[in-house]
């Protein structure tokens, strides 16, 4: 029989960047009791996204904010979509090119992320913002 469990938490971010939330989702993981499975985690926002990034050498998400900041640029004349500033139409792309959940899986009781890998809150928005993550832990 498949068990299931859902968690939701907020993060509260600082501007653009990226925010580790692996302890988050490996909290979760472990309440849930399942041993093998899979964890689905979704953000529920269109100006954020989730990333699996490196996350032993803070340089190489430095990079990464680089080129998503030479690839999306703000202030770009022909946007249309600028209500909410110069930042809005680009954190969407953003957000799109990287994507709104991602599933881990679960073994022995743990997300199974390797040995340099993260789970990241990808914040696109230059304003401090209040995150809400969903978790679905699913398995045995």
């Amino acid at each position: 029989m498949t068990a299931v469990h859902t968690e939701s938490f907020s993060i509260a971010t600082r501007g653009k960047g990226t925010y580790e939330i692996s302890g988050q989702l490996e909290a979760i993981v472990a309440a849930s009791g399942i041993q093998r499975g899979v964890a689905t985690v979704f953000v529920r926002h269109t100006s954020c996204s989730l990333i699996i990034m490196e996350n032993a050498d803070p340089s190489a998400r430095q990079d990464l904010h680089e080129w998503f900041d030479r690839m999306v640029p703000e202030n770009t004349p022909w946007f249309v979509h600028t209500l909410e500033g110069n930042d809005d139409m680009p954190s969407h792309i953003r957000m799109v090119l990287t994507d709104v959940d991602k599933n881990v899986p679960v073994l022995d009781g743990r997300p199974a992320l390797g040995t340099w890998q993260g789970l990241f809150l990808f914040e696109h928005r230059r304003a401090p913002h209040r995150r809400e993550i969903v978790v679905t832990v699913m398995g045995q």
